[in-house]
């Protein structure tokens, strides 16, 4: 893909995108701009599926929403309202102890810097920088595995993590790309451009797309 495909690249995924299911963290950051909410949403989502996300996401803030009620309930309750995501024992300790830490060193409210964000146990950057843009509304680029998957495979970039996708797409990427890029390529990813076996066939992007280490495709 060459650097000014991008802009085609992004109005075909937009139009797109309206026929597409949203991703959880996308819906839940829609509902009312919680940055609390998409971090722990975002916690949830690791290595689960979205409609399990959603499902956790929704039982779990209809039960505690804050930090402060969320720091009330015992861990075991919090395992049990985000069963069955990935990993959910591991997670209700870290979202009970991002809660009380909120408390007692940010007064309940999440930080809104990059930095900050990274120091709490168990949060990356992926997560750090889907709590700026779609909690805060910030300038910054979410590089999850389908944004770096996909642009890869665009040929746009030729990276080899997720964290060296971040930092060539903060280099490349036009600004006004920076944070509606995950919420697109996450869709993309989920309905079209899968990891193996993309649906090439039917993807209105081919014209343009590189297909960098693509061996198979529908």
């Amino acid at each position: 893909m060459k650097a000014e495909d991008i802009h085609t690249a992004i109005a075909l995924l937009r139009e797109e995108y309206k026929s597409w299911q949203k991703p959880a963290v996308t819906i839940v950051a829609q509902c009312g701009r919680s940055p609390y909410k998409v971090l722990v949403s975002c916690i949830i989502s690791l290595r689960t599926k979205d409609e399990v996300t959603a499902k956790a996401s929704e039982r779990l803030f209809a039960r505690a929403a804050t930090p402060a009620a969320m720091a009330a309930l015992a861990t075991d309750e919090i395992a049990e309202l985000i069963y069955p995501a990935g990993f959910y024992r591991n997670k209700s300790v870290q979202i009970h102890e991002i809660s009380c830490r909120l408390i007692t060193e940010y007064g309940g409210v999440v930080p809104d810097e990059l930095d900050e964000l990274l120091a709490f146990k168990g949060v990356g950057r992926k997560t750090a920088n889907l709590v700026l843009t779609l909690g805060f509304g910030k300038q910054g680029i979410c590089v999850d595995t389908h944004v770096h998957r996909i642009c890869n495979r665009w040929g746009y970039v030729s990276t080899r993590t997720p964290e060296q996708t971040e930092m060539a797409l903060t280099a490349k990427l036009p600004t006004e790309y920076w944070i509606p890029i995950n919420d697109l390529l996450v869709a993309f990813g989920q309905n079209v451009c899968a990891p193996v076996s993309p649906r090439c066939s039917v993807c209105r992007l081919q014209k343009i797309c590189s297909r960098v280490g693509v061996l198979m495709s529908r």
